[in-house]
């Protein structure tokens, strides 16, 4: 099946001004790329053509880092993302029971407050969550995924009592002056109530898979990730793409801290390897938590009524240098989450400590990522560059959250969050990412946010930070596949490579910098074929 697209501007990512005619798609390749003569003359006779009437031909969006599977199952539970007050959550959560059916033997999960946002500003713990039920088990997830707040009856079930200690990488909220749980959760402790929940949650695995991936789809994306994989994910993903009901490609990274290396050793066949559209990228570690949370590590104190306050790690140096030296050994991609700078430069030093101490011949070419960048600093920009590290920026957080950061930290540190200007100054490679589904991947958006850094409120916070549009669509297409070292076959339109392709409703390069997050992705094309129409 070959098919022509031309009457419309086209955007290779080939370069700024690279701007064909048209498009030659053979089967699931670019056949040709020029001016329409040229493409019409290396076209069959039966060659289908496609007047794009104004409309904008790219490449197709690639998700520098998200999680896939948690999309699917978060789409499953009661949306709390339009709640503005804890009555608000309590009626959404009692509804959901409702409509659902859900009995003393099931269990019920919310997703996606932000207390940011709430009336109270405050998390709704286990006072709130009582009165949705006490007899139903009941998790609320934050935004960010890193916090979360549970009712009594999940406490009891998971055995979190006075007598619980803070696990490391985390911390169990405590009623006033008291050791008694109050149902507010922080990043490692939110596991044992996430086991304790899981179990007694029986899916509809059907809406789960389709759930996963369609709004990446709707987003024009070809290319996403599953960000922090672990045995149930893993087999979520092969099952989708063994029934053939994932149509997007999927890089996934087993948690190291979670069994990480025993799931790769237990998929081989997909070790950097797509099988079909299903493949293992490397490794994922966690080093902190979140910024709007306040449980991200930093070097400096958090504004607020603890001066001494920098949040904390989730990892000791020791298990962080662990982790890094069998990446590199095993001659692994390495993800890193990071947050603050603290957790920023523990990575640093880490990676660059098992790259001293590792045989391994390949080692300077494993392209490891610092994954959300928020607060990183220019010297520590530095020593990505000399460690040949991937700066794969959040930038969302400028509008979502630059607001709560200034608050945060204040003026210096709050403006600089995302820096992706200084990290392309300094020749980094970076590419943006939403983090889904702790925000929809909506690429235009990130787009967007970098290239006018205006805030939730309005503001514009870091002026400084703002890049160009090209540089910015670099980021959701070449620069993004240069991480899952699909350059050479992924991110722009070059004869050889695969259609991946979206057709926008405008060209990014000639709207107003304002207007581009409100471009319309029209179609999304995987391999060639359409996967969706508006």
């Amino acid at each position: 099946m070959q098919t022509i697209y031309y009457g419309g501007p086209i955007i290779t990512m080939e370069g700024v001004n690279d701007r064909p005619e048209a498009v030659l798609v053979d089967g699931d390749k670019i056949g040709k790329v020029g001016t329409l003569r040229e493409v019409m003359d290396a076209a069959g006779s039966r060659v289908k053509k496609v007047n794009l009437a104004g409309r904008c031909l790219m490449p197709g969006f690639i998700d520098a880092h998200g999680h896939i599977s948690m999309n699917g199952q978060m789409s499953l539970c009661a949306d709390l993302s339009e709640c503005t007050s804890f009555d608000e959550i309590i009626q959404v959560m009692k509804a959901y029971i409702s409509e659902n059916k859900i009995g003393e033997k099931g269990a019920v999960i919310g997703f996606g407050y932000d207390h940011n946002f709430l009336k109270e500003q405050s998390h709704p713990g286990k006072a709130v969550l009582d009165q949705v039920s006490s007899e139903i088990p009941i998790l609320i997830l934050h935004i960010s995924g890193h916090l979360g707040c549970v009712n009594s009856r999940l406490l009891e079930i998971a055995g979190i009592t006075a007598d619980t200690p803070d696990p490391q990488g985390g911390k169990i909220g405590r009623v006033d002056n008291t050791l008694e749980p109050d149902g507010y959760l922080e990043e490692a402790a939110m596991l044992q109530v996430q086991s304790s929940i899981t179990q007694k949650i029986k899916p509809d695995l059907r809406k789960l898979l389709r759930g996963m991936q369609q709004i990446y789809i709707e987003n024009g994306v070809t290319t996403a990730q599953d960000g922090a994989a672990n045995g149930l994910s893993m087999k979520l993903l092969k099952l989708a793409n063994s029934l053939g009901t994932l149509k997007i490609d999927v890089v996934a990274y087993p948690l190291m801290s979670d069994g990480g290396r025993e799931i790769l050793k237990k998929n081989k066949s997909l070790d950097g390897i797509y099988k079909k559209h299903l493949k293992i990228g490397g490794y994922k570690i966690l080093l902190d938590g979140s910024p709007q949370g306040r449980s991200a590590w930093m070097s400096q104190p958090y504004l607020g009524d603890d001066p001494d306050y920098c949040g904390y790690p989730w990892l000791t140096d020791e298990d962080a240098y662990g982790y890094a030296l069998q990446a590199v050994n095993d001659n692994k991609q390495l993800l890193a989450h990071c947050n603050g700078d603290a957790a920023s430069e523990q990575f640093l030093q880490v990676y660059k400590k098992a790259l001293e101490n590792s045989d391994n011949p390949d080692k300077d070419h494993l392209r490891p990522v610092m994954i959300h960048c928020q607060t990183v600093r220019n010297d520590q920009l530095d020593r990505m560059k000399e460690l040949n590290m991937i700066a794969s920026i959040f930038v969302g957080h400028v509008y979502y959250w630059a607001d709560i950061h200034m608050k945060n930290f204040g003026e210096e540190r709050g403006r600089r969050v995302s820096p992706v200007k200084d990290a392309l100054d300094r020749g980094l490679v970076v590419n943006f990412h939403q983090d889904s589904p702790v925000t929809k991947p909506k690429m235009l958006h990130s787009v967007w946010c970098a290239v006018n850094r205006i805030s939730r409120e309005g503001n514009v916070i870091g002026e400084e930070q703002r890049i160009d549009v090209y540089d910015a669509l670099k980021a959701v297409t070449i620069n993004a596949a240069y991480e899952y070292a699909e350059e050479d076959t992924k991110g722009s339109l070059k004869e050889g490579k695969r259609a991946d392709l979206v057709i926008l409703d405008r060209s990014p390069l000639e709207v107003n910098p304002l207007e581009l997050k409100d471009i319309s992705v029209l179609e999304t094309i995987k391999d060639g074929k359409i996967i969706y129409k508006k």
